[in-house]
This record gives C-alpha cells, sequence and structure tokens, in this order.
C-alpha cells in the first residue's frame, strides 16, 4: 500500500513545488498553500458522485460528451468555484503570480487524490504514465486558471469579468480536448496527444513567465 500512495503523492507533490519555486518575488504562505492543495482532494468526492449519476441517469454514449461535459465541465468548475470562493477575495492573493501558485494546488490536490485512485485500481505500472500525462495536464489546467485569475484580480472593473470567463473556459475547452483525443483516438492517441502536451506545456510555462513579469512590474510600482 505505500509504494501506491508514495507513487500516487510524488508527481503532484514535484511539479506543486516546481512552480512554488517559480514564484520569483513573494512565496506564499506554506498553510494557504497546503489548504488549497486539501481542498483539491476533497472535491474528488462529489465531482465522483455526479460523474457517476450522469453515467447511469444520462446514458449518453458519445466521446464529445464524456470529454466535455462529464469530465472536463464537472472537474474545471468545481476546481474553479473553490479557487474564487477560497482563495480570490483572500488578502494573501496579493500579486498576479499568486493565481498560479493556488490554481496548482487546487488542481494537484484533486490529481493526486485520482491517481492514488487510480494506481490502487490499476496498479503501480501506470503510475509513471500518471504522471507524464493526467498529472502534468491538471497542473496546467491550474496554471491557466490561476494566470487569468490573477488578470481579473487586479484589473479594472470593466475588464474583470472578461477573465474570469477565460479563468475558466480555456482550462475546461483544453481540458476537453484532451480527453477527447484520449477517449476517440484510442489505436493513435499517442499520436495526437503528445503534440497536444507539448502546447499544453509551452502555453503553461509562457503563462508562468508572463505573471512574473506582471508581478515585477507591481513591485516596483509600489
Amino acid at each position: 500500500m505505500l509504494p501506491i500512495i508514495s507513487a500516487g503523492i510524488a508527481p503532484g507533490a514535484a511539479l506543486l513545488c516546481y512552480f512554488y519555486l517559480r514564484d520569483k518575488y513573494e512565496a506564499e504562505p506554506i498553510h494557504m498553500v497546503a489548504k488549497s492543495f486539501l481542498v483539491g482532494f476533497a472535491i474528488v468526492f462529489p465531482i465522483m458522485f455526479l460523474q457517476y449519476a450522469i453515467t447511469h441517469e444520462a446514458a449518453i454514449d458519445s466521446p464529445l460528451f464524456e470529454a466535455f461535459v462529464q469530465t472536463s465541465f464537472l472537474e474545471e468548475f468545481f476546481k474553479w468555484f473553490v479557487l474564487y470562493y477560497t482563495v480570490y477575495h483572500h488578502v494573501e492573493f496579493d500579486d498576479y503570480y499568486d493565481g498560479i501558485v493556488y490554481g496548482v494546488a487546487v488542481s494537484l490536490g484533486f490529481a493526486t487524490f485520482e491517481n492514488i485512485l487510480y494506481i490502487f485500481a490499476n496498479g503501480i505500472d501506470t503510475a509513471f504514465g500518471r504522471a507524464l500525462l493526467p498529472v502534468s495536464s491538471h497542473a496546467l489546467y491550474g496554471v491557466i486558471m490561476g494566470y487569468y485569475l490573477g488578470r481579473a484580480k487586479f484589473a479594472i472593473t470593466k475588464k474583470r469579468y472578461a477573465w474570469l470567463l477565460l479563468s475558466f473556459f480555456v482550462p475546461f475547452i483544453l481540458h476537453g480536448i484532451y480527453d477527447y483525443i484520449m477517449l476517440f483516438f484510442k489505436k493513435n492517441w499517442l499520436v495526437w496527444i503528445v503534440p497536444f502536451m507539448v502546447f499544453l506545456w509551452w502555453l503553461g510555462l509562457k503563462k508562468v513567465k508572463s505573471a512574473n513579469q506582471r508581478s515585477r512590474k507591481q513591485t516596483f510600482d509600489l
């Protein structure tokens, strides 16, 4: 059991540390990051319940529906909801990069618990592939969600709602594309998922750089 739990936790912990340490100007309190991670852990249960209910009640046999509604919409909406109501208005959310830290923490809390459950069900041999694909993709959805929440936090009122909408819809669309590839291109999914993951990492790291630049400008303007 211990090897399975360790294999389930390790990639999420490593990615969280990586993005946490990329904050160049003001590190967030560890207890706030840990709280966000645990909140991500907790939302696994209501999401699983709703997904189970949709599977058995809606009975819609469509990769598009499963990818974008049953999986992407539910998971990204819950992550966005808890970020908005537990972190967005908090006093510690005081620069652009903070959104990325908390977005990654919530996303990886969710992905880590999901990863542990998956490895328990399918064996430790799946751990490496899970780390490279689902866990890291969740981290990058969190980066993108958090980036746009940071833009919303410090935007003028007229633009704030547009950034808030982007903070949900961009990771929702990206997550849906990922799941659709995995569900629809079953025989040659690797051909499609590798370039998509390269793009996702490129986009995520671009947002990290942009958030740090904005945090730097904000710091020196004070």
